[in-house]
Order: structure tokens, then sequence, then C-alpha cells
């Protein structure tokens, strides 16, 4: 799938991510709209995992570890076929199993996640295993950036480099912003590179709602031997004018009024499943 498909697949999650929203009163906006490019690149582009397929051990495992941001993953693994997209409806409902963090009861999600800094630890164990039984699985870890200031990241991203995971990538999103405010103001991380770097991973920067350079990384090769990080630079809120840089739409619910215009910015008319 070419990049300009994929542009419009992660615009369609996108409408739907927000009329969920919406709909149940409750969501993270601001940062579930930021990473569907890249969630949109591994689904529907790069990985290996198919909804008829899901105990195949030779799958690829993917870990949303901001939970928080659930709403873009649920819409992409609905349209995947992983479960009925009429369950969106349900989300963060009373009895749902769509609740506002991955769970792993919901087909398609590997580890229940929520609390910052458990993903890449456990990516790391995923990434450990897979080499130890000589499969061909990847791990692919999408970590905040306000994450990075728990220190359990830093101890998996040691073992990452101890253990020369090359089928592990670590996937920051690098919004700026975090529930407090600026990541800056909040804990500085000066040159994450440079941190990551002097950790032994195989590094690089770029636009995360790119999804033409999303494509050309994912689709290159790297030093074997390695585990990768890529700092993905993207907008809090992306796609949805009243909410792009805006910390306030870490947790918001937008109003009908504010939906049309999310729909109207997307280039859509509406979700299927309502």
């Amino acid at each position: 799938m070419n990049a300009a498909e994929l542009k419009r697949i992660a615009s369609l999650r996108r409408a739907d991510a927000v009329t969920m929203i919406a709909r149940a009163g409750t969501g993270h906006t601001g940062g579930a709209m930021s990473c569907l490019d890249i969630l949109t690149c591994l689904y529907y582009r790069v990985m290996n995992v198919d909804a008829a397929r899901q105990n195949d051990p030779a799958r690829d495992r993917f870990v949303l570890s901001k939970g928080h941001s659930v709403e873009g993953l649920f819409a992409i693994l609905a349209d995947k076929g992983f479960f009925p997209k009429e369950e969106l409806r349900g989300f963060s409902a009373v009895g749902s199993m769509l609740i506002g963090h991955p769970n792993n009861k919901v087909p398609g999600i590997e580890m229940c996640t929520g609390a910052l800094g458990h993903g890449l630890p456990v990516g790391v164990g995923m990434a450990l295993a897979a080499k130890r039984l000589k499969t061909e699985s990847r791990v692919f870890v999408v970590m905040g950036d306000g994450e990075q200031a728990e220190g359990s990241v830093w101890e998996a991203a040691m073992a990452g480099a101890n253990y020369g995971l090359d089928n592990l990538f670590a996937i920051v999103d690098r919004n700026g912003l975090q529930i407090s405010g600026s990541t800056e103001n909040v804990m500085v991380l000066d040159d994450l590179s440079a941190k990551w770097r002097a950790f032994g991973w195989d590094v690089t920067e770029l636009d995360g709602n790119d999804m033409d350079a999303l494509c050309a990384y994912f689709d290159a090769p790297h030093a074997e031997g390695k585990p990768r990080c890529l700092i993905a630079h993207t907008v809090k809120g992306k796609g949805l004018p009243f909410a792009e840089n805006r910390a306030e739409w870490h947790h918001k619910v937008p109003t009908e009024e504010q939906l049309a215009q999310a729909y109207d910015a997307l280039g859509v008319k509406g979700v299927e499943w309502l």
C-alpha cells in the first residue's frame, strides 16, 4: 500500500477515533491523533499481523505503551477485522470490552497498558523471546515523549542494546505536550536522540505525520545487532484544527459542532458504524 492510500486511511481512522470520543464523552483526543499516522503505516504496510491468524507464533507484536491514546488503535483493529466495527459504538461504556486503555481481552491487543513506562520492558521480553525461539517476529512499541521521564524506559533501553535486539523498534511520539503542558517545562528531554544513542540504539528522527517519510524509514535496512529507535516529531491533535498543538486537548471531548469541523478537515462525511 502506497503513502497516498495510507494518508487517506489515516484520515478515516481519525474520524473514527474522534467520533468514539465524542459519543463516549471521554477520551484522549490529542495523543490519539498525533500517533495515528504511525499506527496506520505499521498496521496497513509494515507489520505481519492478521486477524485470521491472531495466535501465529511468527506474528509481529505491537505494544501501545502510551495506552491512554487507544482510540486510534481500536479504530484500526476494527477496520482490520479483529472485531466488528459496531463495537466502537460502546467505547468506554459500561460492559464494553473497549475501555479507555488497551486490554488484552480485546482481539489484537498483546498487553494491557496504561501505567506509563511498562510497554518497552515487556517489548524487550517479547523481542528476546523471539530471538531465542528463532522466529522472524518483530516488536514495535509506541511511547509518549512525556513517558521518557519513566526510569523503566531506560532500564529497558539498556537491556535492548545489551541483548542486541535488532528485531525491536521503539517509537517515541514526540509531540512536545503532555497532560501538564510542555514536556520541556515538566521534565526537560533535551537531545532525546543523543540519549538513545548513548544507550546503544540505532536512532532516526523524522516527521511522524509525514507518511512518505514513515514508509521510507520502515522500508530501509539497518545495522544488525542494534535495536532501533524512531523519534517521530508529531503534532498533538493532528488533523483537528481546534485541537492541534493545544495541551488542553490531551483529555478533552469535542462538541457536535467541533465534530462536524473535524469531518470537514479530514475530508469525510461521517463514519459507517454509527
